[in-house]
């Protein structure tokens, strides 16, 4: 993999929490200008989040450039105006036996299913005296549903069952998770934010994660993964980060990702996505 600047990036992967957002929620308009002079210099733009392609689309269209998004951690490739290109469902089956091992987080769990054009996530219940999610959903109503018990929502393969919550019982469910009789079956991600004690875990489906659905499609498109650059700040971009020849870790990333050596950007408040554009894609091109 490169390291040393003397391969061209062709693909730029960008992760969108703790990344491409501040941490008001913006896209700082220095990322705009730089994503799009990238883009103009003919890099192809990916943004690839945990986030479901409905949590994830109206924040891409901001961009304003060709732009594809993986979301769902890797479990759907989507166009922007939500054309599925590929998706990597989780069975039905193993959905199902995930839901019934984890009666104790059914307040924190969503399902997540690939519609024409969007997505939809189903809660059993919402609370919407909690001020965080309170704001989250109001925001994508459309996008949401409640049923009750939401194990009637699995008729099909959804693309990921979706759990957050604060640290400690996230984490404590993770493990669960792990030791599952289920667990030869799924990929378990989390993505942790310490400052405000609050994580999420993705159940997905065996082998489905950001890594192998942007190496996959780097390949439809004949980008080798040495011409692939990726910026991240979670646990859920460690994969990423080790297939791109040019990973950049976030100033505000987790301490195991600011650790492994890699180069480090500003942080989100700082527009760091635009810092590492500018220095590791149009620098070099500029002197070429």
């Amino acid at each position: 993999m490169r390291r040393d600047g003397d391969v061209a990036v062709r693909l730029a992967a960008i992760d969108i929490d703790g990344t491409l957002l501040d941490s008001r929620g913006e896209v700082p308009l220095r990322n705009c200008h730089a994503i799009r002079a990238a883009a103009d210099l003919g890099v192809r733009i990916v943004v690839i989040t945990g986030r479901s392609f409905a949590f994830a689309a109206p924040i891409v269209a901001r961009l304003d450039v060709p732009a594809v998004l993986i979301a769902s951690n890797g479990a759907v490739v989507k166009t922007i105006d939500g054309l599925t290109l590929s998706s990597s469902p989780l069975p039905v089956g193993v959905a199902r036996a995930v839901v019934a091992a984890t009666v104790d987080y059914r307040g924190d769990l969503g399902i997540v299913f690939d519609v024409a054009g969007s997505s939809r996530a189903i809660y059993e219940r919402i609370d919407w005296t909690h001020p965080r999610r309170r704001a989250h959903f109001e925001r994508y109503r459309d996008a949401i549903t409640e049923l009750s018990p939401i194990d009637g929502a699995l008729t099909r393969d959804p693309l990921a069952l979706v759990f957050n919550g604060s640290m400690q019982p996230m984490r404590a469910l993770r493990d669960l998770l792990l030791a599952g009789p289920f667990a030869p079956r799924v990929d378990v991600s989390i993505t942790e934010y310490e400052a405000r004690d609050f994580a999420m875990v993705d159940v997905l489906t065996r082998g489905c994660t950001k890594a192998t659905t942007l190496e996959a499609w780097a390949a439809r498109l004949a980008i080798a993964p040495a011409e692939i650059m990726a910026i991240g700040d979670n646990h859920n971009d460690l994969q990423m980060l080790a297939l791109a020849g040019t990973p950049v870790v976030m100033g505000n990333a987790v301490e195991d990702l600011r650790a492994r050596g890699w180069p480090v950007t500003a942080t989100n408040d700082e527009a760091g996505v635009a810092e590492a554009i500018e220095r590791l894609v149009l620098a070099p091109a500029a002197q070429r």
